[in-house]
This record gives C-alpha cells, structure tokens and sequence, in this order.
C-alpha cells in the first residue's frame, strides 16, 4: 500500500514545474539586483552620496530576512504556499519601486529619502523571505529525493539567470541616464518579473500531492512551538550550524576579490571584472556538475550530498590557500585557473547544501517544510550579511596593522579557508535522514 501511495503521490513536481518555479527564483533575482546592484552604482556615482548608506540598506534587507521562520510557519498552517509566494513577490516588487522612488527622493530631502529607502528595503526583505521560503518548501515537499540536488542546481541557475537577464536589460536601456528613466526601466522590471512569477507559479500547487507523512493532519502548532520542536532536533541544529559558517565563508570573498586583483597583481578595472565573471562561470559549473551528479547516482535510494559538500567545501578551502600563497607571490602565480577552481567548488558546496537542506526539510512527525527553510534561510541571510562585511572590515584593519597589502589578504583567505575546513566537518556529521516513506519507494 504504501509503495503505491508513493509512486502515484509522486508523480507531482516533475522537471517542467521544477523548471517553472526556477523562474520564480528567477524573478526574484532580477528585482533584488535593482537594489543591491543598480541603485547600489546610483547613489554612490550619480549622486555621489556615502558608498555606507547603501551598503548599510543592503545588510538591513539581509536582517529583516530573519523573519523567514515566520513567513515559513505562516504558509506551513496555511497548507498552501501559492498565495504566500505571490503576496512576497508583490512585496518584493512595490519594494523595489518605492526603492527607486527612495533614491530619487535622496539629493533633495535627505532625511525624507533615507526613511522611504529603510521602508523600502524592510519591504524587499520581507518579500523575499515570504516568497522565497515558501516556493523552497514547496520544492522540498513535492520533488522526489532523485531529483532534488539538479532541482537545487536548476533553480539557483535560473536566479544568477534572472540576474544577468536584468541587468544587461537595465544596463542597455538607462543610458543616457535620467531620473524618469531610472522609474521606467527599474518599474519595469519590478513589474514583469511579478508577472513572470504569478504565471509560472500558477496552477502547480494544485496537482502536486504532498508526501505522507505520520500525524500530518494534526493541527498546526504555534510559531514557538515549530521553532522549538526543529531546534531541539539535533541534525537540524547542526545543520543550522553548518549553514551559518559555511555561508559566512562562501561570503567573505565577494567584497574583496576585485580589490585583491587590483592591489595584488596590478590588474586594471576591467581585468579584475572579468575575473569577477570568470569566478561567477566557475560557480554555474559547479552547480551543474553537482546538480547531475547528485541526482545521477543517487538511484533509488536517498541522495546522501554529504559527500558532495565535503567535496566543496574541501575544494573551497584549497582554492582559498592558493589565493593566501597568491598574495605574497603576486604576478608569477596562475591567479585566473586559482579563481576558476574557487567558483567550481563554491558550486559544489552550494547546490549539494540546498539539495540537502531539501531533504531535511520534512524530515520530523509532521511536515514543517516551511519553517525548517525559515530557519535555514535566515541562518544563511545572517552568514551573508556578516560575511561581506567581515571580509572587507578584516582586509581594511589587517591592512593597517601589517602595513602590507598582501600578507592582509593572505591572513583572511586564510581565515576564510579554515572557515570553509570547519563547515566541512561540521556537514558530514550532519545525518541526512529521511522520514518521508516516499523516498524509499519512489521510482528512479
């Protein structure tokens, strides 16, 4: 009986809708880099106001995502994820609209502006836990256990997708820039990217059974009483855990590799840019490569990614120690292959995490997807926030105190590589256990 309830309950998220919930991802990609990215350049080069006050809104959005329990919870009792993922999204779009308005707002009355662009931002924030909490449970609840490391790895390609889509139509329309284009093009996006999302989400939630799971017709508790239940769990407190440090590690980098290739190996702008892009091209081939190789072994048992995230994490890690040899031999080393190899081990580790956070998702007595991708969003949200700024804080203060550009970004690479070592530990002690029956009798 319940190899049957598997196969035919299993039938649900199949790679079409994996495929069209990668556009949700997708769309909110595209209007999250309005903020973090456009509007970012705007204030600092346009308008010339302090690169602080959007670097400070950015990590504002990152600390309101530590709501994402509660939009997890919410759409966990709702037993529906759709309107939770179509309310975030049309939060997230007002957000960026009122963001752009903020900006604009900013040279002419300060005070005005900053408050708009903090409302603003708050709304972003909220928008992206509320839909992207929700859209990710929904993915862990209905894709078999086969295919969940190449779901991980679709929907996190199509998000950098939505990404560079976004802003090379941004970029290729602003110019010559203007206020009034600065609304229509970035409304535009916001806009179309909601109705990108609404359209590729609608109708999915309808034909997917939900995995059985013992008790699921319980009622649902409270928020505190969800919260408490998974952190009393001792594999989804390490894994927690796990999450934060190595997310702090996977983002310490990003503020100071560019400034690294400048001071280090005297590489002009553009030079360092295409590392940049060499590095985001080694992460899209990770992520494939774990995607495939996940699902492709994984046959018709469980897919275990401990193995696959030791390999990026321990991957990471060695990349990390080339770049702290790298800063003290400068010119000689082959600094283009080090960051290539860094971006493919960064995709390793990042699909193989999400694919396993999938699978711990609704382990447990009663399927709390929602608020298990909660806490784990909110832990990485935390990490991603701290990690940019501790990355770039660390290189300023080392920089001072070792008076030598170098031996400073030789210190925190080496940090960030023991950070990445410690994750690996952490990850295989994680049990990827599954409760779910279905896993065991889906078909291959």
């Amino acid at each position: 009986m319940t190899t049957t309830i598997a196969r035919n309950s299993h039938v649900g998220l199949g790679w079409a809708d994996i495929m069209r919930m990668g556009l949700v991802q997708a769309s909110i990609g595209a209007i999250v880099m309005l903020a973090t990215s456009l509007l970012n350049r705007v204030m600092v080069v346009e308008y010339a106001l302090p690169a602080a006050l959007p670097a400070g809104l950015v990590a504002w959005h990152y600390a309101v995502q530590l709501s994402r329990p509660m939009w997890g919870h919410g759409s966990d009792k709702g037993r529906k994820r759709t309107p939770w993922i179509i309310g975030g999204m049309g939060m997230l779009a007002l957000g960026g609209i009122v963001a752009v308005n903020a900006t604009i707002l900013l040279p002419v009355s300060p005070v005005t502006g900053t408050l708009l662009a903090i409302l603003a931002f708050s709304m972003i924030g909220a928008g992206v836990g509320a839909a992207g909490t929700s859209m990710l449970a929904m993915l862990a609840s209905g894709v078999i256990p086969e295919r969940r490391a190449a779901a991980a790895a679709i929907t996190w390609i199509m998000m950098v997708g939505g990404i560079v889509v976004a802003a090379a139509t941004a970029g290729s329309l602003i110019d010559p820039f203007s206020e009034q284009r600065l609304a229509i093009v970035s409304g535009g996006v916001a806009l179309s990217a909601f109705c990108l999302a609404c359209v590729a989400i609608a109708g999915i939630e309808k034909r997917l059974v939900p995995p059985p799971h013992p008790g699921s017709d319980a009622p649902t508790g409270s928020f505190g009483e969800a919260l408490r239940e998974i952190m009393t769990d001792a594999t989804a407190r390490r894994f927690t855990i796990f999450v934060f440090v190595s997310m702090l590690a996977y983002a310490m980098q990003d503020l100071i590799l560019e400034p690294f290739a400048g001071l280090v190996f005297e590489m002009t702008p553009g030079e360092s840019t295409k590392l940049s892009g060499l590095q985001h091209g080694g992460v899209m081939a990770g992520m494939i490569v774990a995607g495939i190789g996940g699902s492709a072994f994984a046959g018709r048992r469980p897919a275990d990614l401990r193995w696959w995230i030791l390999a990026g994490c321990g991957g990471s890690a060695l990349a990390l120690a080339g770049l702290a040899i790298a800063a003290t031999t400068g010119g000689d080393w082959p600094i283009k292959a080090n960051v290539a190899v860094l971006g493919f081990a960064n995709g390793l580790f990042a699909v193989s995490a999400i694919g396993a956070m999938m699978g711990l998702a609704g382990a447990g007595q009663q399927s709390k997807e929602g608020v298990r991708m909660g806490v784990w969003g909110a832990s990485q949200a935390i990490a991603f926030g701290l990690g940019g700024l501790t990355g770039a804080m660390g290189v300023d203060i080392a920089r001072g105190l070792l008076a030598s550009d170098g031996a400073a970004f030789q210190l925190i690479f080496a940090g960030e590589a023991g950070l990445f070592i410690l994750a690996a530990l952490l990850g295989v002690r994680v049990t990827m256990r599954t409760a779910d029956p279905l896993m065991v009798a889906a078909p291959a």
